[in-house]
């Protein structure tokens, strides 16, 4: 993956130019979005419809496939009315990159369910609360094709434009917009593009009681420890769609895999 003239270069990006974007810019941030919506061609359609009255630089499907939409250079609408240290529309100063995603989802009897009444099946599906709310929810799960694609395409602009700071549409226009959402892992996204600032990791803690902590990332790995029971302390030392690798907190020494359903962040 490379950038060449403001354009993304790899075999999997393609190019479609959505009349929905401004003037050129020398952009100053990343903004990461969920696109709420139907699938990542439906989306690509309706941000490049005149009608929508909105855009972004990129749209990343859940198979890895990426669509750019306006070069980096040129702004795309994908902000709204937003702010961030002292600037305000943000559209002016960052790149915006939507994620194919459902974005948060409704139980019904034991069915998840989208704001559109498609049905998630449980194996995509967090529970988590979202830093802006209080109660506990649940958001369509990304996959890991789709995060990896998210961590190489933040690493390649910041270092290609110099960008100041990585952040979710819900950190510039909170209260109004709640995405990419707790399912997706912006903190670690952010430390991979910008190293950390410190030795730190990111502290998480369990959310049931009686969480099987296992060798690897699925329910066919033997456990590695008792059950963690209800508000263990952990910290996140790797993250895919369904599972996190972490390191219990304490004199034990236990390191695992870790359902994302189970956990929140601290």
């Amino acid at each position: 993956m490379k950038i060449d003239d403001h354009l993304l270069v790899a075999d999997y990006v393609s190019q479609r130019q959505t009349p929905n974007k401004g003037n050129s810019f020398d952009p100053k941030y990343l903004i990461f979005h969920f696109t709420a919506g139907r699938g990542c061609q439906s989306s690509v359609d309706w941000l490049c419809s005149p009608q929508a009255k909105a855009s972004a630089h990129l749209v990343v499907g859940r198979d890895g496939s990426i669509t750019q939409l306006a070069p980096f250079n040129i702004v795309a609408w994908h902000a709204g009315k937003s702010c961030w240290n002292g600037l305000t529309g943000m559209n002016q100063y960052s790149v915006g990159i939507e994620m194919d995603n459902a974005g948060k989802l409704t139980k019904v009897g034991s069915k998840y369910r989208t704001w559109f009444q498609a049905e998630i099946a449980e194996d995509d599906v967090i529970q988590a609360k979202h830093k802006n709310e209080s109660d506990m929810g649940f958001w369509h799960a990304y996959t890991d094709i789709q995060i990896q694609r998210a961590n190489d395409l933040a690493s390649l602009l910041v270092e290609t434009y110099q960008l100041k700071d990585i952040l979710g549409h819900e950190d510039i226009a909170p209260g109004r917009k709640n995405d990419p959402g707790p399912a997706f892992p912006l903190t670690n996204i952010h430390s991979g593009a910008f190293g950390r600032s410190d030795d730190t990791d990111d502290d998480y803690k369990v959310t049931v009681e009686g969480l099987n902590i296992r060798k690897g990332p699925g329910v066919e790995f033997d456990p590695v420890a008792p059950p963690l029971s209800l508000g263990t302390e952990i910290l996140l030392l790797e993250t895919k769609d369904r599972w996190s690798k972490v390191d219990v907190k304490g004199p034990n020494d236990i390191e695992g895999w870790v359902s994302n359903k189970f956990i929140t962040s601290i």
